[in-house]
């Protein structure tokens, strides 16, 4: 469809009105009315405001998805699931409030927040009853946003942050009633602690304050004391990574304290009484002990660093009493600089082997796991895990380390050396530990000898091991846990050579849920099972579609009672949530390729479905166009696929200018592209986000989308590169060509970041692209000098793969006109906006077509409504420029008035 004329300059028109004369009048018509479109998208690409695009696309990128309803969050008595309402894309107003960047930390200074509080927060909360479907709200203070609700332990209250303009605020819900109370004045800090924790019985909650008596922020001096300082002086090879936001100096370094400095408190939701909680300190996380009398604490430590990001700086991992005291410190983990990748912090390793320490889901005191003492490897910090909040334990002997038996250790207050007490002791590592709700119960996972296993252990007969599932190369592992699903296991799409047996035949993850007392536990039926959740994955996987099934298994026998839910054979199927640890009845999520995911209540022994949800498809447009799978063979025989989507009408034969949008990936050999297919799921209804590029389809185009495969030598298969992304771009224009979809003549090529990157690459190598759009990319490699993607050599040891690999060297040769956009707050490593900067310079200087549009406020990829509809109203208007009416562009490429050039 046509754009709608915008103001044409009058020099132009008359340009085209003297070219148009000497032809036919029916020619004169249809080429004055493209040549006048051509100006219009001309004059469109200027403008320094944000415009907008065609209707249709703005009806797809603005279409009010978001008031549809999935039920993932169930309360932890499973009587209500909660909804948190967004109002649809941000504002770049909402982006736009001031804010800081101090060593990786987005700070909202003005409210005390992390920056995310302030622009990702829902405007609404709604409770829905997952047997009537029944929707409740919850009141929302006025002119607040709601962020990170945390329902109380029996589910009849939930906990929120509210956000204002100028604070964040404790809020309490009360379920049966849907209103709110402000539990506390003061405000939170809520950067580095952006959660509230409960204790057990529900009477309060734990939260990091401002300090009393805060002194106000610290100014940067007017007139700089000295030069910006960095040493290297140690012979020792330190690879940084390129992290866009640092800290620079001590005044930054000030900021940072100042702002993640808060009084940790301990509140009752009832009287609103505040127990403070030790001195303010950087507190980076807190763990509640369930009777609120103890406090898993890690503070963040001085000293900081110039060249590493706060999540690198050391911590001291403590245990406090209700009054502040230290009474245990578990570790303290020192500044961790680039080429050092030891664990620690909060999951991680602790010096003293204590691994990820978890409260007892009953009784009193924590757990955690260590080496068993003096058994070979017990010292060796290669081959700790580290169990979690959710149970999770880590990788075990992992990285070729030395294998060792580890043991379960109960550590019990006031959590001196001598308080321990030894609840079960392994014969091989533990890789993920959980306790039942009951705490009668250790459920763990480890591998030894090739085999991974699932086992229990009563803590009564801790010597007696209960296998519940044992394979030969399956990954062990928990899914779920805090009442909120997890995802379903059987192995992932990329995977590895090794892999294909338990691929097709996974017995899937062990069920956790939400403990009585927080946390996570295992789900534990009335008569003693457990459940695994697993997907069915198929190796014809576009006849016979992956299915989800929960088997129950009992705890002691370790036989298979019943297989309790599969998916349908013809429709996209999981499980939300189970509405008791029986599982009689469930939530159900399904949609098909024509029906839009809805949640459903489902008994479990009959297999009735009632409907809850009444999810719309806003896109139609979208959801109406044509999708093929069409499979590309390489010169070389590699083959891989590209989805190819066509607009609703299209009719046979026709060829269409056609985008190509794509992102490569690495692989050794034909197989190892083959497992990134296998998850595909054929029966899933097709769903769109503000920037799909598929939307070209409105507008005429045919849209291919394809990840090309580079293929070589394992560690050095970049040295293919540029090759191989000639083979694989050739490969897809000849097959599309042959099958009559496209018009050759007049192709688009475009990604974002990495194929950005590619864009410009091939666009230097290539004839034949008529213009490209390339976003957030990285376009010098010698300004990634230690690695980037799966490349991990560096500049010297890869020198020619990095200068082949970098198109700003090819600048010259680029054919075609290419579109870049960049955001100016892009964090993401790697790809710092000054590449675009640069090589737009260099573009203009060897005289190439091109542009840069830079967004304000945005990280890597824009987010707010502003920023998606300028994209792509400048992404439309370029390619009606250069690919749709190749050959028609021939206005003169003027600037436009009052525009430097």
């Amino acid at each position: 469809m046509m754009r709608s004329l915008r103001s044409v300059p009058i020099a132009l028109l008359s340009a085209l009105t003297l070219a148009l004369a000497a032809l036919p009048l029916a020619a004169q018509n249809s080429q004055a009315i493209v040549a006048a479109q051509l100006a219009a998208d001309r004059e469109l690409l200027a403008k320094e405001s944000y415009i907008t695009p065609p209707a249709e696309i703005v009806r797809l990128v603005t279409a009010p998805r978001h008031l549809n309803v999935t039920l993932t969050q169930p309360s932890p008595d499973r009587r209500h699931f909660l909804k948190e309402q967004s109002d649809g894309l941000p504002s770049v107003t909402t982006f736009g409030k001031p804010h800081y960047y101090l060593g990786g930390l987005q700070v909202d200074f003005k409210a005390n927040r992390v920056r995310t509080l302030t622009t990702r927060g829902a405007v609404g909360l709604q409770l829905i009853d997952p047997v009537t479907g029944k929707t409740t709200a919850i009141d929302l203070p006025k002119n607040a946003t709601a962020s990170n609700p945390s329902w109380s332990p029996e589910g009849k209250q939930l906990a929120y942050i509210a956000n204002f303009e100028d604070a964040s605020q404790l809020y309490v819900a009360d379920i049966a009633t849907g209103k709110s109370t402000a539990i506390i004045k003061a405000p939170l800090l809520a950067t580095l602690v952006n959660t509230i924790e409960w204790t057990a019985d529900g009477k309060s909650v734990v939260a990091v304050l401002l300090p009393d008596g805060r002194k106000p922020e610290p100014k940067r001096p007017e007139v700089a004391v000295g030069p910006i300082v960095r040493l290297a002086m140690d012979p020792v090879k330190d690879p940084e990574r390129n992290y866009a936001s640092l800290l620079n100096d001590p005044y930054e370094a000030d900021l940072l304290e100042y702002y993640t400095t808060g009084q940790l408190a301990l509140i009752d939701v009832k009287t609103h009484t505040v127990k403070k909680i030790g001195p303010p300190t950087m507190i980076q996380s807190v763990d509640v002990s369930p009777d609120g009398l103890y406090f898993h604490v890690i503070t963040m430590q001085r000293p900081f660093s110039y060249i590493v990001q706060y999540s690198s700086f050391g911590t001291a991992d403590q245990l406090w009493d209700a009054t502040g005291k230290v009474l245990s410190t578990i570790s303290k983990r020192p500044l961790r600089l680039g080429n050092d990748t030891t664990g620690g912090g909060r999951g991680g390793r602790s010096s003293d082997s204590k691994r990820g320490l978890s409260w007892m889901p009953q009784g009193p005191g924590i757990f955690f796991l260590e080496s068993v003492p003096g058994t070979r490897g017990a010292d060796s910090t290669d081959s700790a895990g580290a169990v979690g909040r959710g149970g999770r334990a880590g990788s075990g002997a992992a990285g070729g380390a030395t294998a060792r038996p580890d043991r379960v250790v109960q550590w019990l207050p006031p959590f001196g050396p001598t308080d321990t007490k030894v609840l079960y002791e392994s014969h091989a590592p533990i890789s993920n530990l959980a306790f039942s709700d009951d705490a009668k119960w250790i459920f763990a996972t480890a591998t030894s000898g090739g085999f991974g296993e699932i086992y229990a252990v009563n803590v009564t007969e801790p010597t007696k091991k209960y296998s519940i599932v044992r394979q030969r190369s399956y990954t062990p592992s928990f899914v779920g846990g805090r009442g909120v699903r997890g995802g379903a296991a059987g192995g992932g799409g990329r995977g590895n050579a090794d892999d294909t047996l338990t691929f097709y035949n996974n017995p899937g993850a062990m069920l956790l849920k939400r403990g009585t007392a927080g946390g996570s536990v295992a789900m534990v039926s009335q008569d003693g099972g457990v459940y695994l959740q697993g997907t069915q994955y198929y190796h014809d996987f576009l006849a016979s579609a992956p299915r989800e099934f929960i088997d129950k298994i009992d705890i002691k026998t370790g036989t298979k009672v019943r297989r309790v839910f599969e998916s349908a054979a013809d429709a996209a199927e999981s499980i939300a949530a189970p509405l008791d640890d029986d599982f009689s009845r469930a939530i159900v999520n399904r949609e098909t390729v024509s029906q839009v995911s809805d949640s459903y209540l489902r008994d479990m022994q009959s297999g009735t479905l009632t409907k809850l949800t009444n999810n719309k498809d806003y896109t139609p447009d979208f959801t109406g166009a044509i999708r093929k799978r069409v499979v590309v063979t390489r010169a070389d025989g590699f083959q891989f696929v590209v989805k190819l989507t066509l607009p609703p009408d299209y009719k046979a034969g026709t060829r269409l200018p056609a985008m190509f949008w794509f992102y490569p990936y690495e692989y050794t050999e034909q197989a190892g592209y083959d497992r990134t297919l296998r998850t595909e799921n054929v029966n899933r209804f097709p769903v769109g986000g503000p920037r799909t590029i598929e939307y070209l389809v409105t507008q005429g185009y045919a849209v291919a989308n394809f990840d090309p495969p580079i293929v070589g030598e394992a560690g050095r298969m970049n040295d293919n590169y540029t090759s191989d992304l000639q083979m694989n771009l050739i490969a897809v224009i000849d097959e599309l060509d042959k099958q009559g979809y496209i018009d050759r003549t007049r192709l688009g090529l475009g990604g974002h970041s990495y194929g950005a990157f590619s864009t410009v690459n091939a666009m230097t190598l290539t004839p034949y692209f008529k213009a490209g759009i390339a976003g957030d990319g990285m376009y010098n490699r010698t300004l990634t000098p230690t690695g980037f993607q799966s490349e991990r050599r560096d500049l010297w040891s890869g020198q020619k793969t990095y200068l082949d690999m970098s198109p700003m060297l090819r600048a010259d040769k680029l054919q075609g006109a290419l579109l870049m956009y960049h955001s100016l707050e892009d964090q993401n490593v790697g790809t710092d906006p000054i590449s675009s900067i640069r090589m737009m310079q260099a573009l203009r200087a060897a005289g190439k077509t091109s542009a840069l549009f830079m967004y304000p406020y945005e990280d890597h990829g824009p987010a707010t409504k502003e920023s998606d509809l300028d994209q792509w109203g400048r992404w439309t208007a370029w390619l009606d420029l250069y690919v749709k009416h190749a050959g028609e562009n021939q206005v003169k490429k003027a600037a436009p008035p009052n525009v430097q050039p």
